[in-house]
């Protein structure tokens, strides 16, 4: 059975992607710890980290380090959190976003219902963060 991610990954659910090439995508948190929360998730249904192997890891860490790039340059936070927690959807999938204080690593704080235009802002500032970088090529429209 094909998890939530890989129905958004198909298209089948929507998503708001910042990152997309043959190995990963990158699509904003439902669920934000804070603003650009983002979410790079392998297109191979993996369930847990320790799974994957060192190929799929290494490209992960590096489409991460490009969105945390990212965050950094739009919120210009402290810290760029990275998290691999796993319990909400089995389906591997490393959590980058922006921290202020250690408060913002607590999942129970995630905001329950953010607006979607607030989201559609933040997924915009950090596709045009990652264009102005220059990763045009994996950043979709």
């Amino acid at each position: 059975m094909a998890t939530l991610f890989t129905k958004i990954i198909e298209g089948e659910l929507p998503g708001r992607f910042v990152w997309s090439d043959e190995l990963a995508v990158g699509f904003l948190s439902i669920n934000p710890l804070g603003p650009g929360h983002t979410l790079v998730v392998p297109r191979a249904e993996v369930d847990q980290w320790v799974d994957a192997d060192d190929e799929l890891l290494g490209h992960l860490h590096r489409v991460s380090h490009r969105v945390a790039e990212a965050v950094r340059a739009v919120w210009q936070p402290p810290r760029v959190a990275m998290i691999i927690a796993g319990f909400e959807v089995p389906h591997l999938h490393l959590h980058v976003y922006p921290a202020w204080k250690l408060d913002d690593f607590d999942f129970r704080n995630a905001a329950s219902d953010p607006d979607p235009a607030e989201l559609d802002r933040h997924a915009d500032s950090l596709r045009t963060a990652l264009r102005e970088a220059g990763h045009t090529a994996h950043v979709p429209s």
